[in-house]
């Protein structure tokens, strides 16, 4: 049938132990090579499909400098590919020999089988990066020792008890990383490495450091998180081009006072150590994080010890919003995030400390991977460090609003495993009438969010054949032949109904009908190798005694094809009183119809569409107290009454637009028009246009200041905010433009609505810093992120008269208020920003100020100021992170999932 796809590009790399096949043939026939770099770390059978290319010899094979080769292969085909590799691929100056791409059933990373490396590698003569992470190396490969070249090595996640001595010989290294080892001790020799700029032991078993270390004069940054560390050798302050030193979860009591004179360093890490003193220089030096540590405490009087330090009780910790990260020991703990989140911690879950941070994020396409019929019900919450492997289960309860429909449809928490998102077994627990718990087990730290789906049935096909059946739709039903497979491969089906009524509305057809939508999707190679047959059905209303053949229709939709197929013709339908059955041997969409209708894949396209569309309205209104505050919110069209009812009392404005049709996770954005624009730096504002994420069941709202260029102490300014689909254009169309636009068959304008400005008095010209002259004041830190000077007059703007109670939230004293108020009884705006700088200026350098600050507004119901100054701290430390990315300072944080999966930091390819 059409449906069954072939898969050419398979069998040519199947056939692959043939000889006899052209050399030039064989290498385009393989995708894997392209250019002068060789990826065989994805495919099965990566080593024997090297090998053929070694015995076949094609010239791209001699131009190929980078390979990746993955060591999940027989131990003894994989020794046969390596020896090959001096001869055939003599140019190589990138080798990466990783496991890691399989996973336990708890979603571990396992090893590779490499346990050593020919001798003959060290004839590599380019070789510059060799990474041999997630393998089972337990002493380093001596061929490794002789390559003289290489300038960076990767060797973490394997079972290194020690490092040789000749280590110190290698000329050119400029990076090494050893984290999750077994390392207890370092060779002497590690300190004459004169070129080396980055090293990581990270989650290792030191206790001590040789003093040799403090040698590394090129050193820039140096990672021993997570060891057993209970002292450093004073040599370390003779690092003086070191910038980043992390020394996080060990057990130190002190450090050397020369590290507070390094004069490059701009980051030093002591969380979560024994630290009960410091030399002043690093106790208020801002480059210090000290959480977790009892400083100041009085040494215990019983000293400690494995079984002095079991606490039967499991510690609680509950999260303010200006921490992002916690510290986890082997007893275990239990802790509420600011945001909600609750995790839990057994004890023994890790062996040894470990620090957990985690962050927010606001849903975008590019990170929230829906399926044709999800629903997004949280956000995206990522903890870190990705892919820790814990000894014991965490558990994990995100909050959500459970969806009003929930009939054949589940919810289920959904994260990133290595480069693929997958669902999680989930529980529901209920907090209240409107909120529940979406509890699973993590496997693996990672990004996760809450999902709304159809019901998933799945099943693991043996050889042997099996049923699988809809749990909400028990007509569906595959049935799998003995030999279907030869090596089991899991299965799944999802159902979705369409009512009859709507389908009818649509074809303008009363007698049409359709069967329930299956989607069914295999792990594995595409094509079974017996047909497989699926039952479905019949349309509703329609019985195989009374139906006209030449009216059923089977249609089939394979993504990302943009229409449905009709293959009536290229399959046998065996039809029964109330079923249709049908073989085949790919899997993909299917779909039963029951019309007169000619050109039926187009209508399904159509109907498919409207299953999964939304009917919304657009609302704009302006705060009563302070106009140029715009409140813009995309609403199903059932929350729309309730939702005004709400607002109305603070906010006034037009009604809301028409009806219009969206799709979950839809982009669209609003722009403001005709004098008005947007006054403030945004990350969500590209060219004054405001983006947005259409998702059901979240929110959809933002609020925005607004500002003119045109007088308004001549009269009002009439202005509006128009809505278009998709993200903003590069070339941002003109007003004129886009009215043009609304009127073809594609527009993507959806609404215009009209905002007014009112006319200003003479007194109340604008007033923002208006001969104003204060010192220069930055507000938070580098990291959490600052307020300027420029962001405090923003918010000073914005309070108007509810800034007393923020006062209050913020602990300014009553009696200084009122001095405020007298002080400045004839100007409001000398009130706010008097209380909002002189307390200010009290809280420069004290850690969690920018977080007080958040919190007081949210408080007081300034919930609009709380979110404009949550933006411009994320503004700024993507700046920040972005200024020392670009000057070297700081390794990249982990990608998000729209762009790539997660990895250790690596030094640029040679």
């Amino acid at each position: 049938m059409a449906a069954a796809v072939e898969g050419p590009e398979l069998e040519a790399a199947a056939a692959a132990g043939d000889a006899s096949e052209d050399a030039d043939a064989g290498s385009r026939a393989l995708p894997f090579l392209g250019g002068n770099r060789l990826s065989l770390d994805l495919y099965p059978g990566g080593c024997q499909r090297l090998l053929h290319l070694c015995v076949q010899q094609p010239l791209q094979l001699l131009q190929v400098e980078f390979l990746r080769l993955s060591t999940h292969e027989d131990p003894q085909l994989l020794e046969a590919t390596l020896v090959q590799l001096p001869q055939s691929l003599s140019c190589l100056r990138s080798l990466v020999l990783k496991g890691g791409q399989r996973r336990d059933t708890l979603g571990a990373c396992l090893r590779g089988a490499l346990t050593t490396l020919p001798s003959g590698l060290s004839g590599l003569a380019h070789l510059a990066h060799l990474d041999l992470s997630f393998n089972s190396l337990e002493t380093l490969p001596a061929c490794v020792l002789r390559m003289r070249g290489l300038s960076a090595l990767l060797l973490s996640h394997n079972c290194l008890s020690e490092l040789p001595e000749a280590l110190g010989a290698l000329p050119a290294l400029t990076f090494l990383a050893v984290t999750h080892n077994c390392l207890q001790m370092l060779p002497p020799a590690l300190g004459a490495l004169s070129t080396l700029q980055r090293l990581d032991l990270s989650q290792n078993l030191l206790d001590t450091l040789p003093p040799e270390i403090g040698g590394l004069g090129s050193l820039l940054e140096l990672n021993l998180a997570s060891n057993r560390l209970q002292s450093l050798p004073a040599s370390l302050a003779g690092l003086r081009s070191l910038r980043l030193l992390v020394l996080h979860s060990n057990l130190l009591a002190s450090v050397p006072a020369g590290l507070a004179r390094l004069p490059l360093l701009t980051r030093l890490d002591l969380r979560d150590n024994q630290l009960r003193d410091l030399p002043p220089e690093l106790l208020d030096a801002p480059f210090v994080r000290l959480q977790g540590n009892p400083l100041g405490e009085a040494s215990p009087d019983v000293p400690s010890s494995p079984v002095t330090a079991l606490i039967p009780e499991m510690p609680r910790l509950f999260l303010t919003s200006d921490l992002d990260s916690f510290p986890v020991t082997p007893r275990g703990c239990s802790v509420t995030l600011a945001c909600g989140v609750r995790l839990q911690f057994p004890a023994g879950a890790t062996a040894t400390p470990i620090t957990i941070r985690y962050r927010l994020l606001l849903p975008e396409p590019g990170l929230v991977p829906l399926g044709p019929h999800d629903a997004l019900l949280s956000h995206v919450l990522e903890l870190q460090p990705h892919g820790v492997a814990f000894q014991q289960d965490v558990g994990l309860w995100l909050l959500f609003t459970p969806p009003r429909a929930r009939r054949c449809r589940e919810v289920v928490v959904r994260t990133r495993n290595d480069n693929s998102w997958g669902d999680l077994e989930t529980y529901l627990e209920e907090e209240a009438p409107q909120r529940l718990w979406a509890h699973c087990q993590a496997p693996h730290f990672s990004w996760f969010l809450v999902v709304s789906r159809p019901v998933s049935n799945a099943c693991l096909v043996p050889p042997e054949g099996t049923l699988l059946c809809s749990s909400g739709h028990p007509g569906v039903k595959v049935i799998f032949p003995p030999g279907a497979t030869e090596e089991p491969r899991r299965v799944s089906m999802q159902v979705v109904r369409m009512a009859g009524r709507e389908l009818q509305a649509l074809l303008g057809e009363p007698e049409a009908a359709v069967s329930p939508l299956l989607c069914l999707s295999q792990s594995g190679p595409p094509s079974f190798l017996q047909p497989v047959t699926v039952q479905l059905p019949l349309p509703s209303g329609i019985t195989g005694l009374s139906l006209d053949r030449s009216r059923l229709h089977l249609l089939y939709w394979a993504p990302p094809a943009a229409t449905w197929d009709d293959i009536t013709a290229q399959v046998v339908l065996e039809l029964t009183h109330l079923y249709a059955r049908f073989q085949v041997t790919h899997f993909s969409w299917y779909w039963l119809w029951y019309t007169t209708k000619n050109c039926v894949g187009g209508l399904a396209r159509k109907a498919w569409e409207r299953l999964r569309l939304h009917r919304v309205n657009l609302i704009a209104l302006q705060r009563r107290r302070d106009p140029e505050q715009v409140l813009l919110q995309c609403l199903p069209r059932n929350k729309v009454d309730a939702t005004l009812r709400r607002l109305l009392e603070r906010y006034r404005g037009p009604e809301p637009s028409d009806t219009v049709e969206m799709f979950e996770g839809e982009e669209f954005f609003a722009a403001f028009e005709r004098g008005i624009d947007v006054d403030a730096d945004r990350p969500d504002c590209v060219e004054g246009r405001i983006c947005f994420v259409f998702y059901s069941h979240l929110k959809n709202v933002k609020e925005v200041y607004v500002t003119t260029t045109l007088d308004r102490e001549a009269q009002a300014v009439r202005g509006q905010v128009s809505f278009y689909r998709g993200a903003v254009p590069v070339q941002v169309p003109e007003e004129a433009e886009a009215a043009r636009q609304r009127k073809g068959a594609d527009a993507l304008w959806m609404a215009t609505l009209p905002i007014k400005l009112p006319r200003l008095r003479s007194s109340e010209e604008p007033r923002r810093g208006a001969g104003l002259s204060l010192a220069p004041l930055n507000l938070g830190d580098a990291e959490t992120g600052f307020l300027t000077q420029s962001n405090l007059l923003s918010v000073a703007g914005r309070l108007g008269p509810d800034w007393p109670t923020v006062a209050l939230h913020l602990g300014v004293p009553y009696r200084e208020l009122q001095r405020i108020r007298h002080e400045f009884r004839d100007d409001l705006d000398g009130q706010i920003r008097h209380m909002l700088f002189s307390w200010a200026e009290r809280q420069a350098g004290q850690p969690g100020a920018v977080g007080l600050l958040v919190q007081a507004l949210e408080q007081s119901d300034r919930q609009d100021v709380a979110e404009e100054v949550r933006a411009v701290l994320e503004l700024g430390c993507r700046k920040y992170q972005d200024g020392i990315r670009r000057t070297g300072l700081a390794p990249k944080d982990p990608a998000l999932p729209g762009s790539s999966a997660p990895q250790p930091p690596e030094p640029a390819q040679a």
